[in-house]
């Protein structure tokens, strides 16, 4: 079994390899003070990095999924709102809108909010809310959100549209509401082509949650760069940086992968 399957051309002999390297860099951080230092260090930024990439991620899909949709209305406000976002915000680096929500658009909010809310203010019923109040690690998040929701309203759309009329049109002459129609014909079948395209940028937002580091959130990233600049250590504590992503990326993308050849073969096969 073994030697057939090493003579077959699609053998994954890349996953061999890295799978290799994987172990090698396990024993020397096991047997290396140093390296294994490093690793304790930076391995502290895994909960922000992973608590950055799953909310962030959750909302940008739940925007995309309503961007997707307003898209796709018959009414022409919500269609050009929409693909007015989607244009826009696809145009701006991720760190650049980092930069932006961080410190031009959340204190543009607090004192929109605090204007609005003077009546309430005055009358004793809420306080100031002040730009500090808004922390580095939740303005990441929203940049997070808001960039990778025009990306993921693509997506959706894409997955929507590739669902044949004909079955929602057959939905529709046995008197299903449009909600129904969505949630019981078309979502169904258009996850089979949104789940790939959508696992890929889940794998990129956890690379791209390390654009948080450029606001201190204490992510892998940041914990990696205050150990190097206080150590002067660049080349093992980014080595071991890389590593720890690596793990995470290749492990989400080989999972994603598992669960969309058995959404392919489908339940009875």
């Amino acid at each position: 079994m073994t030697a057939s399957r090493a003579k077959d051309p699609d053998f994954p002999f890349w996953l061999a390899a890295i799978v290799a390297l994987g172990l090698a860099a396990a024993l020397a951080i096991a047997f290396s003070d140093l390296y294994g230092q490093i690793f304790r260090t930076v391995l502290k930024g895994v909960g922000v990095t992973v608590f950055v990439t799953v909310v962030a991620f959750a909302l940008a899909s739940a925007m995309g999924l309503a961007l997707a949709l307003m898209q796709l209305s018959v009414s022409l406000v919500l269609r050009q709102t929409a693909r007015f976002y989607v244009e826009l915000i696809r145009g701006v680096p991720i760190l650049v809108l980092l930069f932006w929500i961080a410190f031009a658009g959340v204190p543009g909010f607090v004192a929109a909010w605090n204007w609005l809310a003077t009546p309430l203010r005055e009358a004793g019923y809420l306080g100031d809310l002040l730009v500090r109040d808004v922390s580095l690690l939740w303005r990441a998040v929203l940049a997070l959100m808001f960039g990778y929701a025009a990306f993921i309203a693509e997506i959706f759309r894409a997955g929507i549209q590739a669902v044949d009329k004909g079955q929602i049109e057959s939905a529709m002459a046995l008197g299903f509401s449009r909600f129904q129609r969505f949630r019981l014909i078309v979502l169904p079948q258009a996850l089979r082509t949104i789940l790939p395209p959508l696992g890929n940028d889940f794998v990129a937002m956890v690379k791209d949650s390390s654009l948080v580091s450029v606001l201190g959130v204490a992510d892998i990233t940041q914990m990696g760069k205050v150990y190097a600049a206080g150590s002067f250590r660049f080349f093992e504590t980014y080595s071991i940086v890389a590593y720890i992503y690596l793990i995470l990326t290749i492990g989400l993308s080989l999972a994603l992968r598992g669960v969309e050849q058995r959404m392919r073969r489908g339940p009875g096969e």
